[in-house]
């Protein structure tokens, strides 16, 4: 009898995880949302320039992709304005993916010293960004909010209210690098946004968490501790793992 109650109870317990699977529920950052700067210094232009050299190919007999992504702050300092412009992209291996990388390019050229996706809330990469709620979206995953490389030549213009222009904010990027990849993740090519005038703010990669209001569709963060988002928005593989818990210790209980 107490067999099939365990049966019974383990059964559920799979049901739900599998619904629970299969609920497409976005994940914040450990620090909460992504937050709007809202003073970023309006004038200053950064530039990543894509080096003639392929990183992913050195031999490559076409040669690198070119190209560049230009940036300034809106004139009212809330958002960035990007625009972007590729070409002589690979013939396979797309639609290629885009992001603001958190260290700048080391000087050998190597495209993995740029470590990871520029990510001051600490979101991580998975499970994908979902573009209709950005402020749950890694900072840097350009990409993932605006849109896949899916075109040759291709061109793109849009403004990103979660990159800052401001030195010393963890989502600035002037001091950092983009990152151009195939569609399995593999880096293709890299550059070093430099700042037209020549000066660049802040330490490499050494910047704090944005202290701004939040993002569209979102609620307040601050930098004090972690804050989950409370919308749709929710952390589903808490869930998951607070059901599992509680099946197996109903299952215990019942076969006592």
């Amino acid at each position: 009898m107490y067999s099939n109650i365990i049966s019974s109870v383990l059964l559920a317990t799979i049901l739900g995880f599998s619904h629970a699977q299969t609920t497409t529920e976005p994940i914040t950052g450990t620090l909460g949302n992504a937050t709007i700067p809202e003073d970023n210094p309006v004038g200053p232009i950064y530039v990543a320039e894509l080096p003639d050299t392929e990183f992913f190919n050195p031999d490559d007999p076409r040669g690198n992709i070119k190209g560049s992504v230009s940036a300034k702050a809106n004139p009212d300092g809330i958002g960035v304005q990007f625009q972007i412009q590729f070409s002589n992209l690979p013939t396979s291996g797309g639609p290629f993916i885009y992001h603001l990388h958190s260290t700048p390019v080391p000087t050998d050229g190597n495209c993995t010293g740029t470590l990871g996706h520029l990510d001051p809330f600490l979101r991580g990469e998975m499970p994908a960004c979902n573009e209709s709620l950005p402020q749950t979206c890694q900072v840097g995953d350009l990409s993932g909010k605006h849109g896949k490389i899916t075109s040759d030549p291709f061109q793109a213009s849009y403004v990103d209210e979660f990159a800052s222009t401001l030195p010393g904010l963890g989502s600035f990027f002037g001091n950092r690098s983009l990152v151009i990849h195939f569609g399995n993740k593999t880096r293709i090519t890299c550059a070093n946004f430099t700042l037209l005038d020549g000066v660049i703010g802040g330490e490499d990669g050494d910047d704090k968490t944005n202290s701004t209001r939040a993002g569209a569709n979102g609620t307040a963060t601050s930098t004090g501790g972690p804050l989950q988002y409370t919308g749709s928005g929710v952390a589903g593989k808490l869930s998951v793992q607070g059901s599992l818990l509680a099946a197996l210790g109903a299952a215990l209980v019942f076969a006592l």
